[in-house]
């Protein structure tokens, strides 16, 4: 396979004006408008990085993920992995590509066939990959159930989904989506789904195979207080755009888009005596994705809006620090 555009940094993957909309019909006869799931987004993911997308159900995070994965096709704009743009990819190419990304699903039980034992759901991926050897499959086998911490192995290979609880559920899912070996993961929600106790170890469990392995990881959630353990980097959605993306330190030291701003100021205190503090978020509503106002789509909820401006123009993206960037015009 030839590589046939150059990704920024020799990134892993590059995401180029991604545009995913979804197209209206009237009572199946005649087109009604699209809705602009995801609209406008550039970012780079580098070699073993991991990066949480973040922002409130309905942002485009989940859309953002499984066009990345090409479960959707992009309306506009380019999926680069390895400087091969998925959309000039041919059958055997997607091939080769979704052996190099796993997926992570939020609902584990509904990721996992029930009628397939922990046995035959690792072994799938490596029969259509062509991995022959009957041998080569166990041993794939048990080091993913041994990386994922479900052993003694044998004790859990013949068991169906309904046979183990949440969390081993989640590990098999994980196990599944190493079992190529591959360079990119994605993690949609994977914890959302599971007990408290649980939330933890899953996540530690797929920070420690990030790290042993070398991965890269697109961590997507809505719950801010998790990505300071998970993330080097976060990007800020709202209403199918990133609006910010910084180190995660420096943005959740010092986040500068006003969404940003009322997303950490959302984060539930552990203190109980501030449980019934009352924490001012934005008015209104996120805007419909079918008919978004122009210019800065979160400028009618804006405390800072500047009239005539943020109503009108599209911000670009502004460095507003090094490696800090922001799209609001409070930053030109």
């Amino acid at each position: 396979m030839t590589t046939d555009i150059e990704s920024k940094n020799n990134s892993l993957l590059s995401v180029r004006d991604l545009h995913t909309w979804f197209e209206l019909r009237k009572w199946g006869f005649g087109r009604a408008g699209f809705v602009r799931a995801v609209d406008g987004v550039d970012f780079e993911l580098g070699y073993g990085e991991a990066v949480a997308f973040v922002g409130e159900s309905g942002c485009g995070k989940s859309t953002l993920a499984k066009t990345i994965l090409g479960i959707h096709r992009p309306t506009k704009g380019a999926v680069v992995f390895e400087g091969r743009a998925l959309g000039k990819l041919k059958a055997q190419e997607m091939q080769w590509y979704h052996s190099q990304v796993g997926y992570v699903q939020q609902d584990p039980y509904g990721a996992l066939p029930p009628f397939m034992n922990v046995q035959h759901i690792l072994e799938e991926p490596l029969l259509i990959n062509k991995v022959t050897s009957k041998a080569e499959r166990d041993r794939r086998i048990h080091e993913v159930m041994t990386e994922v911490k479900m052993t003694p192995v044998d004790d859990f290979l013949q068991k169906f989904p309904h046979m183990l609880s949440g969390g081993q559920q989640q590990r098999v899912v994980v196990a599944r989506s190493m079992i190529m070996r591959p360079k990119l993961i994605i993690a949609d929600e994977p914890v959302s789904m599971l007990d408290a106790s649980v939330r933890v170890e899953i996540l530690m469990l797929l920070r420690a195979l990030q790290q042993s392995h070398n991965l890269a990881v697109s961590y997507i959630t809505h719950d801010l207080s998790t990505v300071r353990y998970f993330s080097e980097r976060i990007c800020v959605m709202y209403a199918a755009k990133i609006v910010e993306q910084a180190p995660v330190d420096d943005l959740l030291r010092e986040p500068l888009h006003p969404y940003t701003l009322a997303l950490i100021a959302a984060i539930p205190d552990p203190d109980a005596n501030n449980a019934r503090t009352f924490k001012e978020v934005p008015p209104g509503e996120p805007p419909s994705l079918i008919n978004p106002p122009p210019g800065c789509r979160f400028h009618p909820r804006c405390a800072h809006v500047i009239q005539g401006l943020c109503d009108q123009q599209e911000p670009p993206s502004f460095e507003a620090r090094p490696h800090h960037l922001v799209e609001c015009w409070l930053f030109k």
